[in-house]
């Protein structure tokens, strides 16, 4: 019984929590103490715990709580799965949708143009993400400034060329691959900041 109680709590929370590992911790507390799989102290315990080991902190928090509620693998298993297969079953049916959707209207200008116009709003997201991290702190030198130039002008340029080019368009998108530019940056950071 405790187990299918740790898949429909964990369950729902991955469906319906919002905002991230710290937005959820509520979401997990209620359930914690709803069914008294634990203290209070031993989930705030639990919470710096998940908070100092790699991962997702909501999904650390899945982990532990499983374990300490069924004092199995298992349960941490089922807790950890149950919170993100909402996740995985939504992203699995939009990309079968994208699929169909984009094999069906392959040919019409309207879906491409809208497409590659979204291209453009994510880039603007994830620049207006970038743009709060550049603070006085993060951006100590202009060799700093430099390095956020390139990775961003290699992130964006291939999204510029269309068209007449696909032996250009490939290689900037080979090297404009995120592991790349992301193994890149980590080596210039390292040769310029050791």
């Amino acid at each position: 019984m405790i187990y299918l109680q740790l898949f429909l709590s964990f369950f729902k929370i991955g469906l319906f929590g919002f905002g991230g590992g710290l937005a959820i911790l509520s979401l997990i507390q209620h359930e914690v103490l709803a069914y008294g799989w634990m203290s209070e102290k031993e989930f705030v315990d639990i919470v710096a715990i998940s908070q100092v080991t790699p991962g997702p902190i909501g999904i650390n928090c899945a982990t532990y709580v499983g374990y300490t509620a069924t004092q199995s693998v298992w349960g941490s298993v089922l807790a950890t799965g149950a919170m993100i297969l909402p996740s995985l079953v939504i992203m699995l049916v939009l990309c079968k949708v994208y699929l169909v959707l984009s094999t069906r209207f392959a040919d019409n200008v309207y879906f491409q143009n809208t497409l590659r116009y979204l291209r453009f709003a994510v880039l603007g997201l994830i620049a207006a993400a970038a743009l709060l991290l550049i603070t006085p702190a993060t951006f100590i030198d202009h060799w700093s400034i430099i390095l956020f130039g390139a990775v961003f002008v290699l992130t964006i340029l291939p999204q510029l060329i269309h068209g007449k080019r696909p032996t250009t368009k490939r290689a900037l998108a080979t090297l404009s691959h995120p592991i790349l530019l992301i193994s890149l940056a980590g080596i210039a950071g390292y040769l310029i900041y050791r």
